[in-house]
């Protein structure tokens, strides 16, 4: 195998150079490259960040956390349909940041029958320690860039996000 300058594996060396499809726009093909290595870090960092917060707390699990962190309490359903993930997979995740103490369920206000789910204060205060710290980090690795590309950064990655939920 081939390795990059990582040291992650590539191709086998016997493996032909793929061709680009006939017709393939370049800047998909680049776009579709980059999305892939960020996904694959992002995945990385999130289980960081999930240990961070609890040793443990499952990866997938973290960012509930920072979903209810920023919207408050919620149904399990509406939390299901935000992650993309089915009932029984929600009622799991839930399950257990209960039982690490991180959430708690509460009578819906507005629908008595219904239940929300929101972070304990030490969910919050757990979660919030660990976002500043990754705050701070993007902070020192985007410091050379200047403030406007960072928005228009998270512009169009909340663009894209929007387009992708659909």
């Amino acid at each position: 195998m081939h390795e990059d300058d990582k040291g992650e594996g590539r191709r086998p060396a016997t493996e032909p150079t793929p061709t680009p499809p006939a017709g393939a726009d370049q800047e998909f093909l680049a776009l579709e490259r980059e999305l892939t290595v960020l996904l694959r870090r992002a995945r990385a960092n999130q289980g960081e960040m999930a240990r961070e917060v609890h040793p443990d707390l499952e990866s997938a699990a973290y960012g509930l956390l920072v979903r209810l962190d920023e919207s408050g309490g919620r149904r399990a359903t509406e939390l299901a349909a935000y992650i993309g993930v089915g009932k029984a997979t929600m009622s799991r995740q839930l399950r257990a940041l209960e039982e690490l103490g991180l959430i708690a369920r509460e009578p819906d206000p507005a629908d008595g029958r219904a239940w929300l789910v929101a972070l304990t204060e030490e969910g919050r205060r757990r979660v919030g320690r660990v976002r500043e710290a990754r705050r701070g980090r993007y902070v020192r690795q985007l410091a050379h860039w200047p403030r406007s590309e960072v928005a228009e950064l998270a512009r169009l990655l909340h663009e894209l996000n929007g387009v992708m939920e659909k």
